[in-house]
C-alpha cells in the first residue's frame, strides 16, 4: 500500500493503491499500459478529488522541465509550474496573455481543470494551448495540434484521456503592468458600472468578506495609464494582502509600480506559500450577464456565508470554444470563496450558495469543491471522445462517474 498522499490542502486523501514518480515519459508510458486504472497528479492544488484514484496515482514532479520557445509558442512539460515558465518567457522576451493567481500550480494541471486569471479580454488558461501530447491508456503518445477538431475537446479533459506530457501554449511579446490597489467601493455602484469598473484595467478582481454591502478592495492590473478613478472607493495607502489585516509580504508589489507581467499578474510572490493550505476553496462561473443579479443573490445570503468565510473574490473571464469550459461560448464572471478549513461547516454553505445561483445557470470551478453538477452542451461530445481515448476506463475515477 502507497504512503498515504494528500493535496495541498489536506482536506483530501488520494485513495490510490500505488504512486508513481516516472522520471521519464518513456517510463510514464510503461506505468500507464500495465496500471488497470491510473490518474496524473499535479501540483495538488484542486480541492475536489478530481485526480483521485483508487489505483495508480501518477505524479509527473520527477518529468524533465522542458521548455522549449519558438517564434510565437513554447512547449512545456507536463511538471512545470507557471512560476518556473514565466521568468524564462520574460528573460527571452515573451509572455503569457494572463496568469492565474498563484503561481505555484503545474501549466497541465491548470489546462485540464479551465483555471483562470482574470480580464474582459482574456479567455482562462487553456485557451493558450495550440497542442498536446498524451499518453492514452494503451501506453501509447498521441499528439492534437491546432487543426485537429479533437483538441477543443481534449484541452479541459479532466484527465479522462490520458496523460498529458507536453503542452504547446501561445506567447506574445512581454509587457509591463502597474498593480493598483483600491479600498471600500459600495456594492450598490455595481448595479450601474458593473462594466466600467471591471473595464477599468487589463485583470481586475474585487474581494469582499460579504460582511457588509460593501466590496472591501478592488485590485486593478494595467498596461497602459495611471490609478483609475473608481466611484468613491479609495486608493490603498500601502500594500494589502485580499484578506485585510493580514501581512501583505507575499503579495506582489502593488502602489502603481511597474513591472514585468508576471511579477504583477498574480496576487502572491512563487517565493511565498501564501496560505500553507489553511483553507478550502469553491468557486460559480454563470454569464456575465447575470452578474449583477448574482451579486444581489450573493449579498441576500451574507450571514449565512460570512461565518465561515476568509475572503471572496470577483473576476470577469472571456468567452472560449473549449468544451468543459464554464465559458464555453460565453463571457462569463467567477464568484471565488475562500472559506476556512471545516468540511462539516463549509459544505451546507455552499450548497445555500448553489441554490442562491442557480437561477443564474452558475457552473462550478472542476477544481474547487461543488456539491451540484451543472449541464454542459458539449457534454454527450466529450463522453464520445472519452470512449475513443478510454473505451476500458482506465481513466475514470468517481469524480468522472458523477459528473458524466
Amino acid at each position: 500500500m502507497a504512503a498515504i498522499v494528500t493535496n495541498w490542502a489536506g482536506n483530501l486523501a488520494f485513495h490510490a493503491s500505488d504512486v508513481h514518480r516516472p522520471a521519464s515519459v518513456e517510463e510514464l508510458r510503461v506505468i500507464v499500459a500495465r496500471s488497470p486504472l491510473v490518474r496524473a497528479l499535479g501540483s495538488g492544488h484542486s480541492f475536489s478529488d478530481v485526480a483521485d484514484t483508487k489505483g495508480a496515482l501518477v505524479s509527473l514532479d520527477a518529468l524533465p522541465r522542458t521548455v522549449d520557445l519558438d517564434v510565437s509558442t513554447v512547449r512545456v512539460g507536463g511538471a512545470v509550474r507557471y512560476a518556473e515558465l514565466a521568468p524564462r518567457l520574460h528573460r527571452a522576451g515573451f509572455a503569457l496573455r494572463n496568469l492565474a493567481s498563484l503561481p505555484h500550480i503545474t501549466v497541465a494541471g491548470s489546462v485540464a481543470t479551465a483555471t483562470h486569471g482574470s480580464g474582459d479580454g482574456n479567455g482562462n488558461l487553456a485557451t493558450a494551448v495550440r497542442a498536446m501530447e498524451l499518453v492514452t491508456a494503451e501506453g501509447d503518445l498521441v499528439s492534437l495540434a491546432g487543426d485537429d477538431p479533437r483538441l477543443s475537446g481534449a484541452v479541459v479533459g479532466l484527465g479522462a484521456l490520458g496523460v498529458v506530457v507536453s503542452l504547446t501554449l501561445e506567447v506574445v511579446p512581454t509587457f509591463e503592468v502597474r498593480q493598483h490597489v483600491f479600498e471600500e467601493l459600495a456594492l450598490e455602484v455595481l448595479d450601474d458600472h458593473f462594466d466600467e469598473v471591471f473595464g477599468s484595467g487589463y485583470s481586475v478582481s474585487l474581494f469582499t468578506r460579504w460582511r457588509r454591502p460593501v466590496i472591501d478592495q478592488v485590485w486593478v492590473k494595467r498596461v497602459s495609464g495611471g490609478a483609475p478613478e473608481l466611484f468613491g472607493a479609495r486608493p490603498a495607502d500601502g500594500p494589502r494582502h485580499p484578506i485585510p489585516g493580514v501581512s501583505a509580504e507575499p503579495c506582489t508589489e502593488q502602489l502603481g509600480v511597474a513591472g514585468p507581467w508576471h511579477e504583477r499578474l498574480p496576487h502572491f510572490r512563487p517565493g511565498f506559500t501564501p496560505s500553507a493550505g489553511e483553507e478550502l476553496q469553491a468557486e460559480f462561473l454563470l454569464p456575465r450577464g447575470h452578474a449583477v443579479a448574482a451579486l444581489r443573490a450573493l449579498d441576500g445570503i451574507r450571514d449565512t456565508i460570512a461565518p465561515v468565510l476568509q475572503v471572496s473574490e470577483i473576476r470577469t473571464v472571456a468567452a472560449d470554444d473549449l468544451w468543459l469550459s464554464p465559458a464555453y461560448g460565453q463571457d462569463v464572471v467567477a464568484f471565488h470563496f475562500t472559506w476556512i478549513k471545516d468540511v462539516p461547516s463549509v459544505l451546507p454553505v455552499i450548497e445555500a450558495v448553489t441554490r442562491a445561483l442557480e437561477p443564474y445557470e452558475a457552473r462550478p470551478h472542476w477544481g474547487k469543491l461543488f456539491t451540484a453538477v451543472a449541464s454542459y452542451e458539449r457534454m454527450d461530445d466529450f463522453r464520445e471522445l472519452v470512449s475513443a481515448f478510454d473505451p476500458q476506463g482506465k481513466f475514470s475515477n468517481d469524480f468522472l462517474c458523477r459528473i458524466m
